[in-house]
């Protein structure tokens, strides 16, 4: 980036930016739509801080991972409580 003038490099900036922005709203989006799946799968069972932890347990990861862990949970919260 040291070729670029200002101009171009401010350009690359804001482009930086709105991927990073963009990828940002489909994680949201991604965890939005697992807390809706979990809260149909669990209806009164689903708990929102046992939901929250579970998506923090692990730090960063990839969304197929995070979905992979929370139908886990799913799962494993269905088996626990017999539904």
């Amino acid at each position: 980036r040291e070729h670029l003038g200002d101009e171009a490099k401010d350009m690359t900036d804001e482009r930086v930016i709105e991927i990073r922005d963009a990828l940002y709203k489909l994680g949201e989006l991604a965890i939005k739509r697992l807390r809706n799946e979990a809260e149909q799968a669990l209806d009164e069972n689903f708990d929102l801080r046992e939901f929250h932890d579970k998506v923090l347990e692990n730090g960063s990861m990839p969304l197929t991972m995070l979905e992979t862990v929370i139908r886990q949970y799913i799962r494993d919260k269905k088996e626990k409580v017999n539904i």
